[in-house]
């Protein structure tokens, strides 16, 4: 597998400059190379299967790299990484709210801790490419925090990783906790730790993530995560509640991404679609930590949906299929599938989707 990727990767640009959508990309054929077979029998819906060159031609076929599925989609000719190779499982992720360890203080009020280190790790993306990552627990993107307004909260911080780490929380705090270098503790050296105290407030869909210098390459190589504070009154019971983190990879060293995804692994979402019922209530806690490029965006087909700007709200802003957040946006969106069948949801721009931030939503009958 290749290490230094940008010896054999190109750019997003160049990948992508004059070829039209789901054109063959001869030198991405490395991600064909490696295309598993145990894949093929476990991705189960045909939507990365492999595409073969015409014989004797010499040619790579339409479809590698870009990978036509033969559902006429893109995606890695052979399927996504499995998370078990990945080191990253995406549909796990989608449900893991972390709640941390509860404990009651002499207020009455609820105490919550956790326990984040921040550690280097490799993670297999793409087929064949390996992405050197930082890390919070290990995974990309981090835990899921869960609160509820007006809990007190912990975060125990140890940087495990080779550089200076912090975490800066999305909310309302004092300064001393915001995570920042040069203010409070600042910026936590490699094998330091410490921890992070405040009250969850405001209720919303938040985020946190390292706020080292230099800032992007900190966040972009995968030190980020969902922070969820419930309001203290609870929100309508959904059937089906998640968290979806849009982020991108920068492979080569440049200054834009080669792969998109949601939660982490490109096209995971196309092979294992996600899994929800006729008429349930969706809830979609979405969260936008892409670098390198100012606006991602997020679109469903045959459906529209009610969107709650940063969930601070409890009542939507509109009804629509379609909605754009800059870096470092997030929101709720709550939807219905009045209909059986497989939805696809991606980046509306094109080029987003096509390097991985796509996949279906597969609604079984009520």
């Amino acid at each position: 597998m290749p290490k230094n990727l940008s010896d054999t990767l190109p750019s997003r640009r160049s990948m992508l400059s004059g070829a039209a959508a789901f054109a063959a990309v001869p030198a991405f054929s490395v991600l064909q190379a490696q295309a598993s077979s145990e894949h093929d029998q476990h991705s189960g819906n045909g939507a990365g299967g492999g595409v073969s060159a015409r014989p004797g031609s010499g040619a790579a076929p339409s479809g590698v790299g870009t990978g036509i599925s033969h559902a006429g989609h893109a995606g890695f000719a052979g399927g996504s990484v499995l998370p078990e190779r990945a080191g990253i499982d995406p549909t796990a992720i989608l449900h893991d709210f972390d709640r941390g360890k509860t404990s009651t203080l002499p207020d009455g009020r609820t105490l919550r801790e956790w326990d984040i280190v921040a550690v280097d790790k490799e993670f297999e993306i793409a087929p064949g490419v390996t992405f050197p990552g930082w890390s919070y627990n290990g995974r990309i993107p981090g835990p899921t925090l869960w609160a509820q307004e007006g809990d007190a909260l912990r975060i125990h911080f140890t940087n495990a990783g080779a550089h200076p780490h912090t975490i800066h929380f999305h909310g309302i705090h004092r300064a001393e906790m915001d995570g920042t270098p040069g203010i409070g503790a600042g910026s936590i050296a490699p094998g330091q730790s410490f921890t992070y105290e405040f009250d969850a407030t405001p209720f919303g869909t938040h985020l946190y993530h390292c706020h080292q210098s230099p800032l992007a390459p900190h966040i972009a190589k995968g030190l980020y995560g969902g922070f969820i504070i419930e309001p203290k009154e609870g929100r309508p019971k959904a059937d089906n509640e998640m968290v979806m983190v849009m982020n991108g990879y920068n492979t080569d060293g440049g200054d834009d991404n080669e792969f998109y995804s949601v939660n982490g692994l490109p096209f995971h979402f196309m092979d294992f679609p996600v899994q929800v019922k006729q008429n349930e209530l969706v809830r979609i806690h979405l969260i936008n930590v892409l670098e390198y490029d100012p606006i991602n965006s997020f679109h469903v087909h045959g459906n529209f949906f009610h969107y709650y700007p940063t969930g601070t709200m409890l009542t939507p802003s509109e009804y629509t299929d379609t909605i754009s957040q800059v870096q470092g946006q997030r929101g709720i969106v709550e939807l219905r599938f009045p209909y059986p069948g497989k939805y696809m949801f991606h980046a509306h721009k094109t080029e987003f989707a096509e390097l991985g931030w796509m996949g279906f939503f597969e609604v079984s009958a009520s």
